[in-house]
């Protein structure tokens, strides 16, 4: 399974029509509206990179007011080991 954060920005007032379509795709975990930069913040889960870039290149992208996208892959970091 492969984790990430899809940040995205949007036309203006485009804001419910897009958050309601990202809803509705397969492997979107949640859709958080944020201040800044971007616009929206979308947590995703899928198999693996190629369905992560189908996602977002065929889908995410392809939704009416959305003006650009930047994914960050999510990795598990273990704690460190500390040698003396």
């Amino acid at each position: 399974m492969v984790s990430g954060l899809v940040f995205v920005r949007l036309l203006s007032g485009h804001e419910e029509a897009v958050m309601e379509a990202l809803r509705q795709i397969s492997g979107v975990q949640k859709v958080i509206a944020v201040f800044g930069r971007w616009d929206l913040v979308v947590n995703v889960q899928v198999g693996d990179t190629d369905e992560l870039a189908s996602l977002v290149i065929n889908k995410i992208r392809a939704i009416p007011g959305t003006t650009a996208t930047e994914t960050l892959i999510t990795v598990g970091l273990k704690k460190p080991k500390i040698f003396i």
